[in-house]
């Protein structure tokens, strides 16, 4: 009896001198423990592979065997029933335990730190008074549960092990795979020690700093065995290529000479995450190519939840199958978030966006078509609020509510409701006729499992006696996790973290994340046990609390995941980040590049720039990048790039690609040139917008692409203005008796009328869903733009008087076969002649003469030719007239001794300029209907860039820097 420990370093055969152990006393029905459930299978199936067949022996973890020793009890709880528990408990305080109890994290934090309480085996008494209290009324709420969680199980079972004489055969116990011990396992293992053979494997090299943070353990259970200590020799020699096991035996050693590097160790440097990920692909298929197998390839992550959305976008579009070996929120897989989506809605009072969130998904059972519809109906009303989206949803679909929701309402415990939803999901999805089998379909069932699982321990407490509310359900949901792909499957690149390799062997090893600052991570912290705290518990209650600190804890598993490959060790970095920006490397990247010489180090390093945004030609993953590669070849070797598309046939695609921003734009069809050729009339707007640019011109009028969701945006509110203005103007003689215009009398009256105009132009002009806050923001907003504006007029020079307003005009001839159409926002009249000027109506910044001419605006312009020709007014000038901002008129005005005054100075043009400007806005009008009735489109942009504000460049595909 008594215990017998096993030391060495990785590759000495410390594992397989266990499992000879353990098969060689299969006669006496030894238990074998292992890190984690994944190991059992794996461990049983080489197991049975060695011996034929097992039929004695036990392989499972620590909570198995701990399981078994306790026998019957109450019935322990899960980590949902448990977070449960741990909630009430915080909320039944009143805020007694801090300001900090109020958020949503200090329940989380709380319950990791009664996890460790009770691994420690500890009681309440133990621990300062805050902490004590708490711990005291989370197990008296168990005891009146009829239930004990894992820490009580453990409990439980050390002392039957230590005060029940039948409560332990005698087997042999074989133990590997750990580091640290708990205070609960560590006297688990001195009660069976007392008992009966304990053997114990622990990596571990006496003085050197790679087992550093190992040290305490193995100094203890060496004190334990009391002598029985068997160290192995060193054997990585004689299993590695000599780089591999250069790397093991001085990895963090302070040895300053270097070594010879072979193929066997590797570096990638990458810039930006997912050029990175690529890089690693890359590699990836070279070795799947040569021949190794997918499966026998792992890729080590320091933090999987950070990394897991990059890699399975850069592994998923280059099409490499990878599994990736760890719990994923259920909130993070499609079924979890649609699932999520449509509780949230429903419990919560979520916004459209939950909704259709999980009607676009296939466990809605609505088809597509009819989600574009309803969705394409409240978007364009800008329907957002859950209420209205119910109330417009059941309308559009002629009062049938949608199924789902029905569901959820006919089921009054939302256990049930939410049991049902899950069950309706699946169905939804996959039918009844045929079980799904593909990989998609096995994350769903896992996820159906993982809130199956939840809802049931929801359910165990609801029996129990706790009322379980839609924000419980709806929380145990959102903290939910589902198991990780299966360990091992054939055809799969597998994807893991630093602890879960550490008993793995694989033919190829990829370490990413080794940039400061992600590798060594930085040190956890809990409020409640402090390092102090620790210490102290470890000194006068042998709890065992104090951990290594992080760095060499993470300095001991970067060890374990570089001697875990047999053939290739490949170290992956971010050299930049996405924006460029420089990433300094980790210090165990460094200190592998140092175990090596520089040369060789830089001849096995591979690069790959932030510029390089294609694969090289030859190594292209798939169709698509091969082109893309292909396309920025032909831009530095254009016949390499003929020759290539020709013996590929790619000679159409390249051309295309080609021709990307220098393709013809001109209007070839015959049935577009006739519509075109067709038009009699157009409209003022429309050739001022064909100035700035002829194919965004095209483009909004005729492609006319746009937004599906309505918003308050410049054109709403500009529409609502001209509509308050309109009204402002053609009220203000009948509500302010005699006034033709707002004078410094009459501006306070004024100042009302114009409140009262934008007040019903919002009731009438605001045609969508926006709520009372929105409202009132934009009502207060324009009443305080426009009031400006009528104050501002109070005080202007000019003596003409609003007459005309919203003048339309159509057919006006600007010279033979071109007609032009438009309308005038409002002509203000001189109240003594026939002379008038041209007020416009502007949402932004008000163009100047100068401006008018050189950007070639011809509103104005044409305006005056419509004021003079068709009203029969002389035209003394025309401006802008800024509706927000405060903003000055600006503008073309006649000078001389009439001019009307009031108006910056540059914008006064002599007579002949002023005649000059009308004219030459003619011509420009004429030229640009020749233009439109040939289908002359092009690309020019006014002055020939396009201007920052245009998204059209999709679409007209000009070229920009």
């Amino acid at each position: 009896m008594g215990l017998s420990l096993v030391i060495g370093p990785a590759h000495a055969g410390k594992v397989a001198h266990l499992l000879e152990g353990f098969l060689d006393a299969l006669d006496r029905d030894p238990w074998l423990i292992v890190p984690n459930r994944v190991d059992v299978d794996r461990v049983e199936r080489e197991l049975a592979a060695r011996k034929g067949a097992l039929l004695a022996g036990t392989v499972g973890t620590f909570d198995t065997l701990f399981a078994h020793l306790a026998g019957q009890g109450p019935r322990v709880i899960g980590d949902t029933e448990r977070s449960l528990v741990v909630r009430r408990i915080v909320a039944a305080s009143n805020g007694a335990l801090g300001d900090s109890s109020r958020f949503t994290g200090y329940a989380d934090t709380l319950a990791s730190a009664l996890t460790e309480i009770d691994a420690a085996m500890l009681d309440p008494a133990d621990l300062e008074p805050g902490l004590a209290e708490v711990t005291r009324a989370y197990r008296e709420e168990l005891t009146r549960l009829g239930a004990s969680d894992r820490g009580m199980l453990r409990r439980r079972a050390v002392e039957r092990l230590t005060g029940e004489l039948g409560s332990w055969s005698g087997a042999p116990v074989f133990a590997y795979g750990f580091e640290d011990l708990t205070a609960s396992e560590w006297r688990l293992l001195e009660a069976l020690a007392a008992r009966g053979d304990v053997h114990v494997s622990l990596p571990y090299e006496p003085s050197r700093a790679a087992f550093a943070s190992l040290s305490r353990t193995a100094n203890d259970l060496a004190a334990l065995a009391a002598g029985d200590v068997v160290e192995l020799p060193p054997g990585s020699e004689s299993y590695l290529p000599p780089g591999l096991a250069r790397l093991e035996r001085r990895l963090f050693d302070d040895d300053s000479e270097r070594g010879p590097l072979d193929g066997s160790i590797r570096f990638l440097e990458g810039a930006g995450r997912r050029a990175t990920l690529e890089l690693v692909a890359e590699a990836i298929l070279d070795l799947v190519r040569d021949g190794m197998p997918p499966e026998e390839i792992a890729i080590v992550c320091p933090a999987l939840d950070r990394t897991r959305a990059s890699l399975e976008t850069a592994f998923g579009a280059i099409g490499i199958p990878f599994a990736i070996e760890s719990r994923a929120r259920l909130g993070a897989t499609a079924f979890g978030q649609a699932l999520l989506s449509l509780l949230r809605f429903t419990w919560q009072g979520g916004t459209r966006r939950e909704l259709f969130s999980f009607l676009r998904t296939p466990y809605s059972g609505l088809t597509r078509p009819d989600t574009d519809f309803l969705e394409g109906r409240l978007r364009g009303r800008a329907v957002l609020r859950g209420d209205r989206t119910l109330e417009e949803t059941t309308k559009l679909r002629t009062g049938r509510p949608l199924p789902m929701l029905e569901l959820i309402g006919s089921e009054a415990a939302p256990i049930a409701a939410a049991r049902a939803i899950v069950k309706t999901m699946l169905r939804n999805a996959y039918g009844l006729g045929a079980p799904p089998v593909s990989a998609v379909v096995k994350r769903d069932l896992r996820a159906v499992d993982a809130a199956t699982a939840v809802l049931d321990e929801l359910e165990l407490l609801r029996a129990a006696g706790v009322s379980i509310t839609e924000e419980d359900v709806l929380g145990a949901l959102e903290r939910a996790t589902v198991r990780g792909d299966a360990a091992g499957e054939p055809g799969r690149v597998v994807v893991l973290d630093l602890p879960r390799i550490r008993t793995r062997r694989f033919d190829a090893v990829f370490v990413i994340g080794l940039e400061q600052g992600t590798l060594p991570r930085r040190a956890p912290s809990s409020p409640f046990l402090d390092d102090d705290t620790r210490r102290d518990l470890d000194a006068s209650r042998g709890a065992r609390l104090q951990r290594p600190d992080t760095a060499s804890r993470d300095r001991y598993l970067f060890y374990t995941a570089c001697t875990r490959p047999r053939k290739l060790l490949t170290l992956v970095r971010e050299a930049a980040t996405d924006d460029g920006s420089p990433r300094e490397p980790s210090p165990f990247w460094d200190a592998v590049a140092e175990l090596f010489d520089a040369d060789t180090v830089r001849l096995h390093t591979t690069r790959r720039p932030l510029a390089q945004l294609t694969w090289p030609l030859d190594t292209a993953p798939t169709e698509r990048e091969r082109l893309r590669a292909l396309a920025r070849l032909a831009a530095d070797e254009p016949r390499e790039a003929d020759a290539l598309a020709f013996a590929n046939g790619w000679q159409r695609k390249l051309g295309r690609a080609r021709r990307a921003f220098s393709r013809s734009t001109a209007i070839v069809h015959p049935r577009a040139l006739a519509l075109l050729g067709s038009r009699e009339t157009f409209r003022v707007t429309d050739l001022e917008r064909m100035v700035g640019c002829s194919s965004a011109w095209f483009v909004e009028r005729y492609l006319r692409p746009g937004g599906i969701d309505q918003a308050i945006d410049p054109r709403m509110r500009g529409s609502i203005a001209h509509v308050a203005l309109q009204r402002f103007y053609t009220q203000l003689p009948a509500a302010i008796p005699g006034a033709e215009r707002v004078t410094p009398e009459n501006v306070e009256a004024a100042v009302r009328l114009m409140h009262e105009c934008v007040e019903n132009a919002l009731e009438t002009g605001l045609r969508i869903d926006a709520d009372d806050l929105q409202r009132r923001e934009l009502g207060q907003s324009m009443q305080r733009d426009l009031e400006q504006l009528v104050r501002a007029e109070a005080e202007a020079a000019s003596t003409f008087v609003p007459r005309d307003l919203e003048v339309n005009f159509k057919g006006f001839e600007l010279a033979p076969g071109v007609l032009v159409s438009g309308k005038i926002d409002r002509v203000d009249r001189d109240p003594v002649s026939a002379r008038g000027i041209i007020v416009d109506y502007k949402s932004g910044a008000a163009p100047s003469a100068t401006q008018i001419h050189d950007e070639a605006r011809l509103q104005i312009p044409l305006y005056l030719l419509v004021l003079r020709d068709h009203l029969g007014l002389e035209p003394m000038g025309g401006v802008y007239m800024p509706l927000s901002g405060g903003r000055r008129a600006r503008g073309m005005l006649r000078s001389g001794e009439e001019r009307v005054p009031g108006f910056a100075t540059a914008d006064y043009l002599d007579e002949a300029g002023f005649e000059s400007e009308m004219e030459h806005a003619r011509e420009t009008a004429v030229v640009l209907a020749g233009r439109i009735r040939a289908g002359d489109i092009r690309h020019d942009p006014h002055g020939g860039d396009c201007p920052a504000w245009c998204d059209l460049w999709r679409m007209c595909r000009k070229e920009r820097p």
